[in-house]
């Protein structure tokens, strides 16, 4: 089956039969990466690790928007391929450490805060798609660019779900991740700079908030007043309803916006790293913490903390979170005195939290502090009518991400999605898009890049195979009904071949009741 190009890129693979100027210490059968911009180093480059080689290039190190030199964070358990990154994307000014696996990575993260990662995916231990998962919860904002030797179509669009930047096969041409890297540098400054006064209209095009059935023009009015408000805010709903998206726009509206909206998911911390990721450490105090860690309460400061998943904190961290909510400062781990903070927290979950207080699983205390503002996000299923809105903006929105064309989706295919249950919510019916994008052809989609998209593997993809299966057998009949029971006229009427119509009345097992 092809595969787009925006999802995995061809590659050249380049066997260093002789050392290549520059790299006299690598060994002369070690697999390089071919950089053909750079080719022939001269030894003044390779010993001037941030001098820029062009005038493009400059601009790194120095403008646009006040990037000094950007920090990039290569993650490789192959020597000779970390090597070779971190001296080449050096010559480019930038300022590149390394990492030799991915829990080393996450160690070394939060005291750092880099701009770009780019990791390999197949290492020893934690592996760079759930590096790339851990990173998305504790700071959505940082470029990642992940590379493989070992490339299926499954991975790459795994790769994509999770929010990876770019996505390589190795070895690669060095001038096409160097060309990533300034792009994914260029978003992350965008993102940066991105600081003056919204109003909430501006965020009415996140897929979370589009509709305009009553429930959602009730959860935006309920948006726009707690906005102007101080207080702390829950927001409840099923997975894949938005609450991220809701959160991120309550602090664009409010007066905090200009500083930091910093989102964490405390499902995906682990529960021996929490109490040092949210509030800091300080140097020694623990093996390995060679340096200070504000954390992320203190990452906050003056704008909004966003603690999605509130359920799934530990009662030890709960106690710890009520602790500052109460006092307006953080105790970094190892610390004799406390950091004042102001920030603002937006809860969120998908549990039912009084009833987790009823059990004793979670602090009735804790739980009044974070419900001063309380905004239910109603499932998709519960506003149907909103799906075709939803539907034409996520194509558009996955049209720019995935590099394709797609005009509109057939009639037939938006009943049968409006029909179906949606579990996953908003979350769901994009996932069931973009993989019906990545592999489909054509300018539209139809039933058929639904039904063929992919083998089911989850509830939720059953239930999609089976509705669309179903909502394709009783179109077809009705088409046979309305040419008087015609096959070659419903095949016309369906534009398909006589042979098509046949192969689908069999498989949906018509034959008999037809002839």
């Amino acid at each position: 089956m092809l595969v787009r190009r925006a999802v995995v890129r061809r590659v050249v693979l380049t066997r260093a039969m002789t050392r290549p100027r520059g790299f006299s210490q690598m060994r002369n059968d070690a697999w390089l990466i071919r950089a053909s911009a750079l080719a022939p180093v001269r030894r003044s480059e390779v010993f001037s690790a941030n001098r820029p080689r062009d005038r493009n290039m400059r601009n790194f190190g120095r403008a646009p928007g006040g990037w000094m030199h950007a920090s990039i964070l290569v993650v490789d358990d192959e020597p000779v391929v970390r090597e070779a990154l971190r001296r080449l994307l050096s010559l480019d000014g930038y300022d590149v450490a390394v990492a030799v696996s991915g829990d080393d990575a996450l160690g070394c993260i939060p005291r750092q805060g880099f701009d770009v990662i780019v990791s390999d995916i197949r290492m020893p231990g934690l592996d760079g798609l759930q590096l790339l998962e851990r990173l998305r919860a504790v700071n959505p904002r940082v470029g990642v660019i992940l590379v493989t030797a070992y490339a299926t179509l499954d991975t790459a669009v795994e790769a994509l779900r999770l929010g990876a930047d770019d996505f390589f096969l190795k070895p690669f041409e060095m001038d096409d991740l160097r060309r990533s890297v300034k792009r994914v540098l260029r978003r992350c400054q965008a993102t940066r700079d991105d600081r003056s006064p919204r109003p909430l209209t501006a965020h009415a095009d996140a897929a979370g908030l589009i509709g305009e059935t009553a429930p959602m023009v009730a959860v935006r009015a309920h948006i726009a007043r707690c906005a102007t408000m101080p207080s702390n805010v829950l927001i409840t709903g099923e997975s894949g309803v938005g609450k991220e998206l809701v959160a991120d726009a309550i602090h664009a509206a409010s007066a905090r916006r200009e500083q930091p909206f910093i989102p964490v998911n405390c499902g995906a911390i682990p529960e021996t790293l929490m109490e040092s990721q949210l509030f800091g450490h300080v140097r020694g105090a623990f093996t390995n913490a060679l340096s200070a860690n504000p954390g992320l309460f203190v990452a906050a400061d003056r704008g909004t903390l966003f603690l999605d998943e509130i359920g799934e904190l530990p009662q030890v961290m709960q106690v710890k979170l009520l602790r500052v909510i109460e006092d307006k400062q953080v105790w970094p781990v190892g610390a004799t005195r406390g950091v004042p903070v102001d920030i603002r927290i937006i809860a969120s979950t998908n549990r039912d939290l009084p009833a987790e207080v009823e059990a004793g699983r979670f602090r009735g205390d804790l739980f009044y502090r974070l419900n001063v503002v309380h905004i239910t996000l109603p499932p998709l299923r519960e506003r149907r009518a909103d799906i075709p809105l939803l539907v034409a903006h996520l194509m558009r929105r996955l049209n720019a991400k995935l590099g394709t064309a797609f005009s509109g989706i057939e009639p037939e295919a938006l009943r049968a999605l409006v029909d179906l249950p949606w579990k996953g919510n908003v979350r769901e019916l994009e996932n069931v898009l973009e993989r019906a994008m990545v592999l489909g052809d054509g300018e539209t989609l139809s039933l058929q890049h639904f039904a063929e998209a992919r083998t089911p593997t989850t509830p939720f993809e059953r239930d999609l195979r089976d509705a669309l299966r179903q909502f394709e057998r009783q179109h077809v009949r009705d088409v046979l009904v309305e040419a008087g029971f015609d096959k070659r006229e419903a095949a016309r009427l369906l534009g398909i071949s006589l042979a098509s119509l046949y192969r689908k009345l069999g498989m949906f097992a018509m034959l008999t009741v037809l002839s």
